[in-house]
């Protein structure tokens, strides 16, 4: 795999700011989130009890899911590991992302059990010793509600996450089997059912994708969209996961298994939102194409549909072409075309770099079917000729008619290779490539 977003090891980090600001900002995130978490959850479990039908959504198989009373160890140590994330951190503003994630999935979680209560259909039976102790202290306040998404399940998401960053080696392997302790112990404690973790870790990892370890957060500037065509192409967007949304309502009432359509639902909605002025930061794509994980698991539904059209519209395509001197417009690369080149453009927000690629890969995120801001446009361009030094270099977006084409034909004004805009457009089409230059661009910036 390339070089990731991922932050440095919390030993590596520089200590901007002194630990004690640092542990005061979390013992004061700790002093509201404990008692609001409380609060919200038994308000959540009081409501559901005070209905006459309270339904559950259970596989048959989920019947024979062992009872396995020392599992309740690896379940309650998710609370240690909620305030250690807090205290153990370098600076302020991690401690903020972290409490911002907590505080999402408990809000949407909480919201959940309350405007669609589950409950729990398993009767455990009589614990005695440490765990009997442990569960007796569990079913004083968690009553057989508040089941899906798992609360406990986009916690450990939340956690695992953090400190995977900070981990290494043996520690790190540790640490990952005891989180599968912490995962599977719902199941085991007769505490939750299959559906609620999936459902879980989609709340899990939208949290992290909404207060992302560095870099922008997603809503950060947000500012609705004038443009009319892109106000279109978000309400497009938006209206596929509503609809991915009502098929996931309905079709519960037939199988749970329809409840799988969240997830397109989810990552429609947040592409909606990037169209709808957010930008291609809600993709989370950094300046060597790869995205954070959080990114790569939400939009995976996105992400396969937009494979699926390259594949469609370029099938019968020649994936690049030769334009001059070394560079060449195409399609969004797999590997093996990919390290053909000493150096990559990508435009393709919504676009993962292939994870072996092994070449220089640059990108420069820009959103499909819209105009680009003169800012990342000219970044682009000037991108070209200094990667054309240093041997070929393919140009391409998701399919190579519009971002790519427009670059490459800004690259050839500017660089006098061709004399006019319509001069660089002739040229392109020449190649043999299809060419749709983005409307507005067709005189250099």
């Amino acid at each position: 795999m390339p070089a990731s977003a991922e932050p440095p090891p919390l030993s590596a980090s520089a200590a901007a700011e002194p630990y004690g600001r640092v542990v005061l900002r979390a013992a004061l995130w700790l002093a509201f989130l404990a008692p609001f978490f409380y609060s919200t959850y038994g308000l959540a479990n009081w409501l559901a009890s005070t209905r006459r039908y309270v339904g559950s959504i259970v596989f048959s198989w989920e019947h024979h899911v062992p009872f396995l009373a020392w599992t309740i160890v690896p379940y309650w140590s998710i609370n240690l590991f909620y305030a250690l994330s807090l205290l153990l951190n370098d600076s302020t503003q991690r401690v903020n992302r972290l409490a911002g994630r907590y505080l999402t999935a408990q809000v949407v979680a909480v919201s959940c059990f309350i405007l669609f209560p589950l409950t729990a259909t398993f009767l455990r039976p009589a614990t005695t010793g440490l765990p009997g102790i442990m569960f007796a202290v569990l079913g004083g306040f968690d009553k057989p509600f508040n089941q899906a998404p798992s609360l406990h399940i986009a916690l450990l998401v939340i956690i695992w996450d953090h400190w995977r960053r900070r981990l290494s080696g043996p520690l790190l392997t540790v640490w990952h089997f005891w989180c599968f302790l912490i995962g599977a112990s719902v199941l085991t404690t007769w505490q939750h059912h299959f559906i609620d973790i999936p459902t879980g870790a989609l709340l899990g990892f939208f949290a992290l994708w909404l207060f992302p370890a560095k870099g922008e957060l997603p809503f950060a500037g947000f500012h609705v969209t004038t443009d009319a065509k892109t106000r279109r192409l978000s309400l497009c967007y938006a209206l596929g996961a509503v609809l991915a949304l009502a098929g996931a309502a309905i079709g519960a009432f037939f199988s749970a298994v329809a409840l799988v359509l969240l997830w397109p639902s989810l990552a429609l909605a947040i592409v909606a939102f990037g169209y709808a002025g957010a930008g291609p930061k809600v993709f989370q794509k950094t300046a060597n194409g790869c995205v954070s994980l959080a990114s790569r698991i939400l939009l995976w539904p996105y992400r396969l549909g937009a494979r699926v059209n390259v594949w469609a519209w370029t099938r019968r395509l020649p994936p690049v072409v030769a334009v001059t001197d070394g560079v060449f417009l195409g399609r969004f690369p797999d590997v093996a075309e990919a390290d053909g080149f000493g150096t990559v453009i990508d435009l393709a927000a919504e676009l993962e770099r292939p994870g072996d690629a092994s070449g220089r890969w640059v990108s420069f995120p820009m959103l499909d079917l819209l105009p680009p801001p003169a800012d990342t446009l000219d970044q682009a361009v000037a991108a070209i000729e200094p990667a054309r030094r240093q041997g070929t270099v393919l140009v391409c977006c998701a399919l190579g008619f519009q971002r790519s084409a427009t670059v490459v034909a800004r690259w050839l004004v500017a660089t006098g290779r061709s004399r006019t805009p319509a001069q660089a457009r002739k040229q392109l089409a020449a190649s043999g490539r299809p060419v749709h230059l983005q409307v507005g661009l067709d005189e250099p910036a």
